[in-house]
């Protein structure tokens, strides 16, 4: 435990075996051990239990190319490994969610100017067909000026 669950107790190790109603063992080799970290305080490291409760509470602050001599066995060279191991994948993992994340936002801008980009094609196609438009109601009001005046040179060439 990282808290503190049994309070007025100095104890940091606590061993709880499964009974029955009359107090007869389950198992001789089963129970729950309480670890209350941060009541610990050994030192010098006197046992294995000491060892490990002492790296659960340091083991993040180590470093694994020179480690204290309570760190020399077999037993925590390995566990020290497997710490760094996972160090170090969670630093390739917190890697990987920023690549992620940095490809949604690559692929959100990308779509945002797509979506720009597609309207404003749009919009320039709509203002080029209202020119189109007032282009060819221009065309043919001046046709219909130029018949108007031809008509008008028709009238004016018979005799009344």
């Amino acid at each position: 435990m990282a808290e503190n669950l049994l309070t007025g107790d100095n104890d940091y190790s606590h061993h709880y075996k499964l009974r029955d109603d009359q107090g007869r063992t389950f198992n001789q080799h089963g129970g729950i051990w309480l670890l209350e970290l941060n009541k610990f305080n050994a030192n010098p490291i006197e046992s294995e239990e000491q060892r490990w409760l002492k790296f659960f509470k340091e083991g993040e602050q180590l470093n694994d190319t020179a480690l204290p001599d309570w760190m020399t066995t077999q037993e925590m060279k390995q566990a020290m490994n497997t710490l760094s191991t996972f160090s170090e994948k969670e630093v390739q993992y917190h890697q990987y969610q920023s690549r992620q994340e940095y490809l949604r936002e690559q692929r959100t801008i990308q779509l945002e100017l797509e979506q720009t980009s597609r309207a404003l094609l749009e919009e320039r196609q709509e203002k080029q067909a209202a020119l189109k438009r007032e282009e060819t109601a221009l065309q043919e009001k001046e046709l219909a000026l130029a018949e108007i005046e031809r008509l008008k040179a028709l009238l004016a060439q018979k005799p009344h």
